[in-house]
């Protein structure tokens, strides 16, 4: 029974959930969740958790992300990127300096209108489906942190004017960004290419391609490139419980009693560092806010 993370560098044209799709079918396991919607075009870091893994996605969803994204200017479209119908066209000519001029009202915690393509609902109606259908509503502005926005040196892909380096908050739409940003230089722009690197604290080095995915799976091999579910929660404290008891009483949703143990999150291991559970310290006891072990 397959039970992990595995972070695939999602390529261009796949859904992210085509990828849980095709996921499962190699891992024969119906548990296959991700920790951030991709776009389409976009390619870069997915990670999906699987089997009863996938009891942390609601953890990694909220975490920050970072891109790289290809900014064009000159050009408005309907998606407010470059795969959308083209609305204005303008010359446009604005060098580094005057980017980067307006990036820093576009730094901090900021406010963004979400573009009509996208899967928010209103009203019980998913945005993409109202704008497929020719429908603008109007969408209140949602509350982002842009916590880095810089202009990079490297080779640029064709059709694309700047790139960017974005590490931003859940719910940023990159895509409404670069839209934004061409409004405030004055002669419009979209999202060219997007790139995620990092998401749910994994970066593309702990990334695997689909196909290096399969090919394992045709060796029978697949499951070696699972992660750890305690990967994700490396950054807290562990906190080993020492007699069988004691696990009993974790694996059966019971509290436990923690003098002297610092107020807090834990990963909670057996005594043979089998880990169990995601624990919160608070009052003396050791309570479990989310359990991993297999029932």
């Amino acid at each position: 029974m397959a039970n992990g993370i595995i972070i695939i560098d999602k390529p261009a044209g796949w859904t992210s959930m085509d990828v849980c799709a095709k996921l499962r079918g190699m891992f024969r396991e119906k548990r296959v969740g991700h920790a951030g919607t991709l776009d389409p075009m976009a390619t870069g870091v997915l990670p999906v958790f699987i089997g009863r893994a996938t009891r942390a996605v609601e953890f990694a969803a909220d975490s920050d992300k970072e891109y790289i994204t290809g900014l064009k200017l000159g050009v408005v479209t309907n998606t407010q990127d470059t795969t959308g119908e083209i609305l204005e066209e303008r010359p446009a000519s604005v060098t580094r300096g005057e980017l980067e001029g307006v990036l820093p009202r576009f730094t901090g915690a900021i406010e963004q209108i979400p573009p009509m393509y996208s899967a928010i609902k209103i009203n019980g109606k998913k945005l993409y489906e109202l704008a497929r259908k020719g429908r603008e509503v109007e969408r209140k502005p949602r509350p982002v942190t842009i916590h880095a926005l810089e202009v990079l040196d490297e080779p640029l892909p064709q059709g694309t004017d700047f790139l960017l380096r974005i590490a931003c908050s859940k719910g940023t739409y990159v895509r409404t960004l670069c839209h934004d940003i061409g409004q405030a230089l004055g002669c419009g722009g979209c999202m060219s290419s997007l790139r995620r690197v990092k998401a749910a604290g994994f970066t593309l080095a702990d990334s695997v391609t689909l196909d290096a995915v399969q090919q394992a799976a045709d060796r029978g091999e697949g499951e070696s490139l699972l992660l750890p579910v305690d990967r994700f929660f490396a950054g807290l404290p562990v906190l080993l419980l020492k007699t069988a008891g004691a696990e009993k009483k974790i694996r059966n949703g019971a509290a436990l009693a923690a003098r002297g143990i610092r107020e807090g999150e834990y990963r909670v291991y057996g005594p043979d560092k089998t880990f169990l559970a995601l624990g919160r310290v608070a009052d003396h006891q050791l309570v479990t806010v989310k359990s991993f072990f297999e029932v």
